[in-house]
């Protein structure tokens, strides 16, 4: 097991063990929590995060001064900035893909993750943007698999993601299909917005995902565009009934 993870993870007695010896150090609070890094073998937003993220943490406000924090609000406002704009640097996909494995057992801290998790993908995909960066894109797409699968996302996050026109990232992300099998809205209602993109729609029908009446009630609209009348067109033709 990781360190970090066995932090994320500790029960009180175990998490006060791990830090207890570091009591003594005469140093700041930032020194006092790189030394602790160094001879844990562990970056310092690795430590924040796991002790920031486990739940036994509110409960135990003597390990606050070991860490170098005054409060719990302290801590929480540090884990916080740490997770929403580190991207994939000093929290590794794995750490990352451990604490939503853990926060969706805890209904409090899930909805602290729901409101964060927003603000951390604002600036992975600025960061997608900027840089075009292939070993960025995979991480996020495993990234968002497992919010999507872990129940971190909720119907509120995931219209908010559908209604947004002409997105390129949901695009990318084949995130579509994956609300669909993830259950959260169901095939036939995403398929009939127009938000959605012709391109993404092909992806539903590749699925095997709509059933041949509701693609052809689909056609009656005479709203619907020439690009995704062809998708349309073409998937009945190929799959004839």
């Amino acid at each position: 097991m990781s360190k970090f993870k066995q932090i994320l993870q500790a029960e009180a007695e175990d998490l006060l063990r791990i830090f207890y010896e570091f009591r003594n150090l005469e140093s700041t609070p930032e020194q006092r929590l790189e030394a602790i890094s160094r001879e844990l073998k562990t970056r310092v937003a690795q430590i924040v995060t796991a002790v920031g993220f486990n739940p036994v943490t509110a409960h135990l406000p003597e390990i606050l001064p070991l860490l170098g924090f005054a409060n719990v609000e302290e801590l929480h406002a540090r884990r916080n900035d740490i997770f929403t704009s580190d991207i994939y640097k000093y929290l590794s996909l794995e750490n990352i893909l451990t604490i939503y494995d853990l926060v969706k057992h805890h209904p409090e801290y899930l909805q602290v993750m729901r409101y964060l998790l927003k603000r951390r993908l604002e600036n992975i995909e600025r960061q997608i943007e900027a840089t075009v960066n292939s070993l960025i894109i995979e991480k996020y797409k495993a990234e968002m698999r497992a919010v999507y699968n872990d129940g971190i996302a909720d119907i509120e996050f995931a219209e908010e993601r559908l209604n947004t026109k002409d997105s390129g990232f949901r695009a990318l992300l084949n995130e579509v299909c994956i609300i669909i099998e993830s259950k959260l809205i169901p095939a036939g209602d995403i398929f009939f917005r127009d938000s959605i993109l012709p391109q993404e729609k092909h992806k539903i029908l590749g699925r095997g995902l709509m059933p041949r009446d509701l693609i052809q009630t689909r056609l009656e609209d005479t709203d619907v565009s020439q690009e995704e009348r062809k998708i349309l067109y073409d998937y009945l033709k190929q799959n004839r009934a």
